[in-house]
């Protein structure tokens, strides 16, 4: 079994999964050369988790991955990429000759289920989901779209049981919530107000990565920017990159928006914070924890008041019993499938239209400086125009309609 994969957030779920999903047989994991690709230092930190070593992981561009696949001929491919790449990967993998089967998800906390993971994921065989309400979410939008979709149930593979040793607060950002600059602002002022409180205690802010280095979501505003130099804040605050594993060894409390560290620190026992400050639900993708019992507030953090998940709200969400997860048995059926006979391609959930074109338009804006094919350039050179065409008519008709309204 083979993976390929974009950023460090997937190569960290794709590298475990493959452990879930085959535990005794070969792997390795190819990166797909993108502008979001993992430094050597985030490789290192997302195998922490699983069984394989960096000079496992090789860094190809997208055809030559392609053609790698083609050559190894891997029974199946996990595909963990974020939506764009993802849908031009699975379609070159869907074109090869006895081409294997196709498996994907998505890392960490999924919901809220979006139209666009199903459509550029189209093309897979299987997809895996983390929870209970997951599934439910996945199949109910799944029926909405009319697509087609077979869905197995697998632990989210880098949760860890182990108690942790420590006290430290560990604060895991994220790139993509809270947005504005003032609300993260606000959270560095809850940080250094703890560490005041709480000399004797290490407040860690943890990052996904350091200055210079690419992560799954472009980040606006990252919090160690907003610190004040290091002699004028609290020496117990520090920021610290790497394996979020490590971070959780000497954890005390977890506090965040709404990370998959949350789980993984429930999932060690170790008591947690849900910041509902800014806001709780899709837009801030925290939804999932509502019922947890775990949502507060900064003057929580402050305090240091954390709590335990409530029992049903694990049970739905992450952390079923074991005897659950049906992945590999459901993978392992679709292997016999394929070895019997050819699988069924499935269509592509995105617009053909266009032809070649499109897709070169697709791949560029996939993959930028990066991408080797030949019509790159050319679909750039037509397609920003183009696009810029249709929104400038799409807005000249709304607002025609309003004058009308």
């Amino acid at each position: 079994m083979l993976a390929i994969v974009d950023a460090d957030s997937y190569l960290k779920w794709a590298a475990a999964t493959l452990d879930r999903l085959a535990p005794s047989i070969e792997h390795r994991v190819l990166i797909v050369a993108n502008p979001t690709m993992p430094s050597a230092a985030q490789v290192a930190a997302a195998l922490v988790s699983s069984r394989l070593r960096p000079e496992q992981v090789a860094v190809l561009p997208l055809d030559d991955a392609v053609a790698a696949v083609r050559l190894e001929a891997p029974d199946a491919v996990l595909v963990g990429m974020r939506g764009p790449i993802a849908a031009i990967v699975l379609d070159a993998l869907a074109g090869l000759p006895r081409r294997p089967v196709l498996v994907t998800g998505i890392p960490g906390i999924a919901l809220p289920v979006r139209r666009k993971a199903l459509v550029y994921r189209a093309q897979a065989d299987l997809h895996i989901v983390h929870s209970r309400v997951e599934r439910a979410a996945f199949v109910a939008l799944a029926r909405q779209l009319g697509l087609p979709l077979r869905l197995a149930l697998s632990t989210l593979p880098f949760l860890d049981r182990r108690a942790a040793r420590g006290d430290d607060i560990v604060f895991a950002a994220q790139s993509l919530v809270p947005a504005r600059r003032a609300d993260r602002r606000a959270i560095v002022e809850a940080l250094i107000d703890t560490a005041r409180r709480y000399p004797e205690r290490r407040v860690v802010l943890k990052v996904r990565a350091l200055g210079g280095e690419a992560q799954t979501h472009a980040e606006r505003w990252p919090l160690p920017t907003l610190l004040p130099p290091a002699p004028h804040r609290p020496a117990n605050l520090v920021v610290q990159a790497g394996s979020m594993a490590r971070a959780l060894d000497t954890a005390g409390g977890v506090v965040s928006v709404s990370s998959t560290a949350l789980i993984e620190a429930v999932a060690r026992d170790i008591p947690a914070l849900v910041l509902g400050d800014f806001g709780v639900g899709d837009e801030q993708l925290n939804g999932a924890f509502v019922g947890s019992g775990l949502i507060g507030s900064l003057d929580d953090l402050r305090a240091a008041r954390f709590a335990r998940a409530v029992e049903n709200w694990r049970q739905d969400n992450y952390l079923h019993p074991a005897e659950e997860d049906d992945a590999r048995a459901v993978l392992a059926a679709l292997v016999r499938e394929r070895a019997e006979a050819p699988l069924p391609v499935h269509p592509p959930g995105r617009s053909r239209r266009g032809g070649a074109l499109r897709q070169a338009w697709y791949r560029r804006t996939a993959l930028g400086r990066h991408d080797t094919g030949p019509w790159g350039a050319v679909a750039v050179a037509v397609g920003v125009p183009a696009r810029a065409g249709v929104r400038a008519m799409g807005a000249l008709r709304r607002l025609v309609g309003s004058r009308g309204a």
